[in-house]
Order: C-alpha cells, then sequence, then structure tokens
C-alpha cells in the first residue's frame, strides 16, 4: 500500500490510498478480464514504464488487492490475479468505464485498443434492461483491427470472452470507433453506409448491437 496518505478517515480516501495512483486501477481492469504474468500486464499497458509497473503491483499486494502465485509446472511462470477484496472493484471498474466511455470522442494519437479494453468495454456498456425486453438470445463477435471479442447476450445475462465464437448470429467489424453509432449519433443503417462497420447482418442488427452497449 501507498504510503502516501490523505489524512482522512474516510473510505473514499481510503480507496483512493489503495488505487488512486497512477496506473492502479488500469491493472485492476485488465486483471479483472484474467489472471496476467508480468509480460501480459506489460503488453496490455505499453507506456507504463518497467519501474512503476512493479510499484504498483508491490503497492496493490500490500494493499491486498492483488496476489501472486506460480503456476504448475512445467511453467512455472508467476502470474498475479485479484485477490477477493481487489475483485469486489468490478462494479466500481464498470461505472467508471460506462461513466468515462461519455467522453472518449474520437481516438487520438498514440491511443491503443487492447483485448481486455474491448471486453470491459462491452461488460461497462451493456445493458440488462433492455435486452430483458427483447428477451433474445443472441452472439456477437466483434472484429477490431486483428482484435477479436465475442458476446452472447442471454435476456438479462451477458458472457463477453476473447476470441472468437462457434457460429455467431452477428460479426460486427468495426473501422474505427464505435461511439457514434452506440451514443445515437447515427443509427445502424448511416454506420454501414459511412463505413463505420461491416457485418454479416443488416442494420436492424447494429440498431440492436447498440440498443444492448448504449454510450450515454
Amino acid at each position: 500500500m501507498t504510503t502516501k496518505s490523505y489524512g482522512q478517515y474516510c473510505g473514499v480516501a481510503r480507496a483512493m490510498e489503495l488505487v488512486g495512483e497512477r496506473w492502479a486501477l488500469l491493472i485492476v481492469r485488465d486483471l479483472l478480464v484474467g489472471p496476467k504474468r508480468y509480460t501480459d500486464l506489460r503488453a496490455g499497458l505499453p507506456k507504463i514504464p518497467t519501474n512503476v509497473l512493479a510499484t504498483r503491483l508491490k503497492e496493490l499486494e500490500q494493499g491486498g488487492v492483488v496476489a501472486r502465485r506460480v503456476e504448475p509446472s512445467p511453467s512455472r511462470a508467476i502470474v498475479y490475479e485479484l485477490t477477493p477484496y481487489g475483485a469486489d472493484l468490478d462494479q466500481v471498474v464498470l461505472a467508471l468505464g460506462r461513466w468515462g466511455a461519455r467522453s472518449l470522442g474520437e481516438l487520438r494519437p498514440g491511443e491503443i485498443v487492447t483485448t481486455d479494453i474491448l471486453v470491459m468495454a462491452l461488460r461497462s456498456t451493456f445493458r440488462p434492461d433492455r435486452a430483458k425486453k427483447v428477451r433474445a438470445r443472441v452472439s456477437y463477435e466483434l472484429r477490431f483491427g486483428d482484435l477479436v471479442v465475442h458476446a452472447l447476450v442471454d435476456d438479462e445475462s451477458l458472457e463477453v470472452a476473447a476470441g472468437p465464437i462457434d457460429k455467431p448470429n452477428v460479426v460486427i467489424e468495426a473501422r474505427g470507433p464505435l461511439s457514434p453509432l452506440l451514443n445515437g449519433e447515427i443509427d445502424g443503417e448511416a454506420a454501414l453506409k459511412t463505413g463505420l462497420v461491416t457485418t454479416d447482418g443488416t442494420a436492424a442488427d447494429l440498431n440492436r448491437f447498440a440498443q444492448f452497449f448504449p454510450i450515454q
């Protein structure tokens, strides 16, 4: 845990002391997708200096947020994972992602998108109340450059993971950020006409996707 203190007996202050340092919550974000090796974390956060990553991991361990374990033979690799206490940050990170998505705008020069980012973005924006109204079971495969993730919407539940899914109902290939579609700036038909996306589905399928995963 960081030695810096806000000097306040407050839950918010204590939380900031635990995970408020630069990069800390992004490490937590990626670990919410699954355990990671040090090299995996570096690959997902390429702008973090090596010494800062090591420091943040140590602080998160000391705070009881992250734990290390050694994988079984033959790899014997050290992986980092969230403790049950750290995993309780799930809804906090999703809420922050949902709130922050409204300010994303255009992709800035130098910004990257990773598989973990896509997985957490879908989890953050999913609206189970809208899926319940449709009462649909539909699988999506989302492609963004070389990245592929899939999402299975079944009534109010959502399953998201990296990689393709067998026989998806709809394949969506994004040619850029989907925010104009997801925030209602354009509809599915316009997204197709402008080349923002390609799909093996229809404009109506894109509208439904935007209904399930809105940015608002």
